[in-house]
C-alpha cells in the first residue's frame, strides 16, 4: 500500500483521520466498545471477550494506542488499558458537526 499524503492538511485533520482509520476494523470497534462499557481500566485478558488470538488482540490494541484512542500501562505483569477520553473529543466534534451541518441542508436526492 502506498504512503498516504498528509502534507497540506492540518494536524487536527491528520490526527482525526488516523483515529478514524484505527476504528475501521470490527475488532478495534469491539475493543473500544468493551472499554467504554466497562468504564474503567481493563487489566484482564481481552482474548476472553474477543474471538481472536492473543497476538491479534495485541496488534489491535497497539493500533488503538498508536492512534491515541486508548492508554496503556503496566501493572505488575498485566497491561492495563482504558479509553483516552481526550482523544475522543476530535471524533465527537467531527461527527457532531457533520450531523448539525446535514440537518441544516436540503436533501438533494
Amino acid at each position: 500500500m502506498g504512503i498516504t499524503k498528509t502534507e497540506g492538511f492540518s494536524v487536527e485533520t491528520t490526527e482525526l483521520a488516523n483515529q478514524l482509520k484505527a476504528l475501521g476494523h470490527p475488532a478495534r470497534l469491539s475493543i473500544i466498545q468493551y472499554l467504554v462499557d466497562k468504564n474503567e481500566c481493563i487489566c484482564s485478558d481481552l482474548v476472553e471477550v474477543l474471538p481472536l488470538a492473543q497476538s491479534t488482540v495485541s496488534r489491535h490494541l497497539n493500533e488503538l494506542k498508536n492512534a491515541n484512542l486508548i492508554k496503556g500501562s503496566i501493572d505488575t505483569n498485566n497491561l492495563c488499558y482504558c479509553i483516552n477520553e481526550d482523544s475522543l473529543v476530535l471524533i465527537k466534534k467531527f461527527i457532531g458537526d457533520l450531523l448539525l451541518s446535514q440537518k441544516s441542508k436540503t436533501i438533494c436526492c
